[in-house]
């Protein structure tokens, strides 16, 4: 039975009710859809079903997400929006097939994203928006394989220069954060914007002038971020947990248009 946290009900999950909760993607994969379902602690039972490729907790009241998830070995997609995770266990990094990870509108802190991240190698799409992070950690940077990454509504005030980098980044979202109120920041945002035409043509297939205008370009934007000031810090939707219109929208953009890899 699911463990029962500050007053909330947890509904009641068995293997059987798990197991009749499988169903078929459209492109033949296995996906265990759990959500929804009033959960406020991560059913062990599901442990005995790690041979699913997908796993949709999201939209429940769980806290905490157990070590053991490192057990879906074949994982490719994982969603945990919308529930009261405050921080992600060290043994995600062994989950190396992972390529969709969504852990937006949660409770997670820079502190609480581990550094095994920098593991999934193949990770292609990180959701981390309505959190509240302050800072970006600089491991993912190490994520050569990403093209998406979402960053809003958090608290971060810049953007480390090797996110920006990331050689396959084709969208970044930073919408919402408290960025110094300046010009200075309003072209250091639209530059961000501007990442998806920058990253979108391979070097070898530009003219010479072309490539140095991209490389004079990208130049101008790490020193932006560089040059930053720092605001005053303000919480951003400090008690946004359960979904709202706001979080709907947001995660129906990229939970629609989940890559077909």
């Amino acid at each position: 039975m699911a463990q029962v946290g500050r007053g909330m009900k947890g509904k009641k999950i068995t293997f059987n009710v798990a197991k009749n909760c499988i169903r078929i993607t459209f492109d033949g994969k296995r996906r265990l859809d759990l959500s929804k379902m009033g959960l406020t602690s991560f059913p062990k039972c599901i442990l005995r079903l790690n041979d699913v490729d997908e796993l949709d907790l999201s939209r429940n009241m769980i806290r905490k997400i157990p070590e053991s998830i490192s057990k879906f070995q074949n994982l490719r997609w994982l969603d945990l929006h919308s529930n009261y995770i405050d921080k992600l266990p060290e043994s995600i990094g062994q989950m190396t097939t992972l390529l969709y990870l969504n852990i937006s509108n949660n409770k997670l802190t820079t502190n609480g994203l581990p550094v095994e991240l920098n593991q999934l190698k193949n990770i292609r799409t990180v959701n981390l928006g309505l959190n509240h992070l302050d800072s970006v950690p600089t491991t993912l940077g190490a994520l050569k394989e990403l093209h998406e990454v979402g960053l809003n509504d958090n608290l971060l005030k810049t953007i480390p220069a090797n996110i920006s980098k990331l050689p396959k980044l084709k969208k970044l979202n930073t919408k919402r954060n408290p960025f110094p109120d300046t010009e200075q920041s309003t072209s250091f945002i639209d530059s961000i914007k501007r990442m998806e035409n920058l990253y979108l043509v391979d070097a070898k297939d530009l003219c010479g002038p072309c490539l140095r205008k991209c490389q004079l370009a990208r130049e101008n934007l790490n020193k932006m971020k560089s040059m930053v000031l720092p605001g005053p810090r303000k919480a951003i939707f400090p008690n946004l947990v359960s979904p709202n219109s706001m979080a709907k929208d947001s995660n129906e953009d990229w939970r629609m248009r989940t890559p077909s890899w």
